[in-house]
């Protein structure tokens, strides 16, 4: 039998590689799956606390954070698509939208 410990321990690994993505990578794409890593990443550490309580409400919260998740998704693929249609770079040190 596996530990709540070790499913923490996974969950932390996880958002830290997360975090670091984010930090220091420089494509549009790469930033949002790291972002997604590290929503999985809290999902999962939701989801072992859940699990060890024996509560059920814990796990329909992380139902209705990935079903909002994969909404995310869409909308942030459409968004990096458009950005790349305009401007023909993911690169998010290029793409300055909000700058007069």
């Amino acid at each position: 039998m596996i530990g709540i410990d070790w499913y923490l321990a996974l969950s932390a690994i996880l958002f830290v590689i997360g975090i670091v993505g984010v930090l220091i990578r420089r494509n549009a794409i790469v930033v949002f799956m790291c972002v997604e890593l590290m929503l999985n990443a809290v999902n999962l550490a939701l989801l072992s606390f859940s699990a060890y309580h024996g509560d059920i409400g814990g796990m329909i919260l992380v139902f209705f954070s990935l079903a909002v998740a994969a909404a995310e998704a869409v909308v942030g693929l459409a968004i990096i698509i458009a950005i790349f249609r305009n401007h023909l770079s993911v690169d998010i040190l290029k793409v300055n939208l909000l700058r007069w």
